[in-house]
């Protein structure tokens, strides 16, 4: 690869560019320049009261975890990491760390979008949960089981030849798949984790040998300082091959990278716009193991906003985002197509905006990952409940399960 494409790589894999190139089509929009969407930003103020008042609802003391996966573990009141923490009373801190992030790594890797229909029910009485909660506990309940394991005795792991045996049938077994609870993306869920096997095996430096997904918290802890840029970074690098159908430059899969014509730039990188969606949320919820076992995080700011369709549906249905044209709402579009990059990257800008009327309504400096996770989500959900009968977001997208 020649010297200035893999400097275009390296960058596209930063938050820095994703706020630059996310911030290039804002400034088209404020130039009223986009072909799908018009801004109305004189709507941002109401609606960041309103979610103030959800962050309130949920948290009153404003005592926020960061946004990640581990508040999905303790949907319905129970804390399922806790009760199978007991069955590792015996490992040290370095080992529960390491099952963490196996743990989080292959729930948030078949976190995308499960559509409108599907149901786990959690066995034993525990409740019946859709969407990304159910995701949630369907791959918890997964990985206790052992499904992601390859050494006897051992089922709390996901190394490389556990990931590449596990089949789509083992994912539809597990997720209760049947033609009346119908998952998206079951096909892609499954290629996905035996994709993550073959990359472990890549990248010793990151996952060791015998290849684990678990190593990667050795070689984070072992950073001075670790800085949340730094989690972004080895995951991008990590897990860069697993991406299906994806741009490729210099020979380096881009991930969740798209085109827009409003995106800008010189060079490879001209008119390509990063969102790394999983990536951020898998980085987000890899601090907090790091951080239970001694390894703090800093500038956590720095990475940006989650933009998936309950954030952008927030936007949208809050009336800051108005669509130009009956496409919008009328079609489904696939993830790679302009009205849908354009609605992620406006996602994006505008996450970084309503934080600092939502910070000064709230009296508090709060970390945008506290937004995220106090506020803006779940207010994107309640908006599409008010809207729409079943909650679905506003936009419908043709998802491969690897996105959002």
């Amino acid at each position: 690869m020649q010297d200035a494409t893999a400097a275009a790589v390296a960058w596209l894999r930063t938050p820095d560019a994703i706020r630059e190139r996310c911030n290039m089509i804002f400034a088209a929009a404020e130039q009223d320049r986009l072909r799908h969407f018009s801004l109305r930003p004189d709507r941002l103020p109401q609606l960041a009261r309103f979610v103030a008042g959800v962050i309130r609802d949920n948290y009153p003391d404003l005592d926020i975890p960061y946004h990640s996966r581990w508040r999905h573990f303790a949907v319905g009141g129970r804390d399922r990491w806790a009760g199978l923490r007991q069955r590792l009373a015996d490992a040290p801190a370095e080992e529960v760390a390491r099952v963490r992030f196996d743990l989080a790594v292959t729930s948030v890797l078949l976190d995308a979008g499960a559509g409108p229909a599907w149901r786990y029910r959690e066995p034993a009485g525990g409740g019946a949960f859709g969407r990304s909660e159910g995701l949630a506990v369907a791959s918890f309940d997964l990985f206790a089981a052992g499904a992601f394991s390859s050494v006897p005795g051992h089922p709390l792991r996901a190394d490389a030849d556990g990931l590449a045996q596990f089949s789509a049938d083992r994912l539809a077994a597990g997720f209760q798949v049947t033609k009346d609870n119908p998952l998206v993306g079951v096909d892609g869920r499954a290629e996905l984790l035996r994709s993550l096997g073959t990359a472990l095996r890549r990248t010793p430096d990151l996952f060791g040998d015998p290849p684990r997904i678990g190593h990667l918290f050795d070689h984070l802890a072992a950073l001075k300082p670790l800085r949340a840029a730094d989690i972004l970074a080895a995951v991008l690098r990590g897990f860069a091959p697993i991406w299906p159908g994806r741009i490729v430059l210099g020979g380096e899969n881009l991930g969740d990278v798209w085109r827009h014509p409003a995106a800008g730039g010189s060079g490879a990188s001209a008119g390509l716009v990063p969102f790394h969606k999983l990536s951020q949320w898998l980085s987000y919820s890899l601090i907090e193991p790091l951080e239970d076992a001694g390894r703090p995080v800093a500038d956590v700011d720095r990475l940006t906003g989650l933009p998936e369709y309950r954030n952008g549906g927030l936007f949208i249905d809050g009336g800051v985002l108005v669509p130009k044209h009956a496409r919008v709402f009328g079609e489904r579009h696939a993830v790679d197509s302009e009205i849908v990059v354009e609605w992620r990257a406006l996602t994006v800008a505008l996450l970084d905006r309503i934080a600092v009327p939502i910070r000064r309504e709230l009296g508090r400096d709060l970390a945008l990952a506290k937004i995220l996770e106090g506020g803006t989500w779940s207010a994107g959900r309640l908006l599409a409940r008010e809207r729409r009968p079943d909650g679905s977001p506003p936009i419908a997208v043709i998802s491969d399960g690897t996105v959002f």
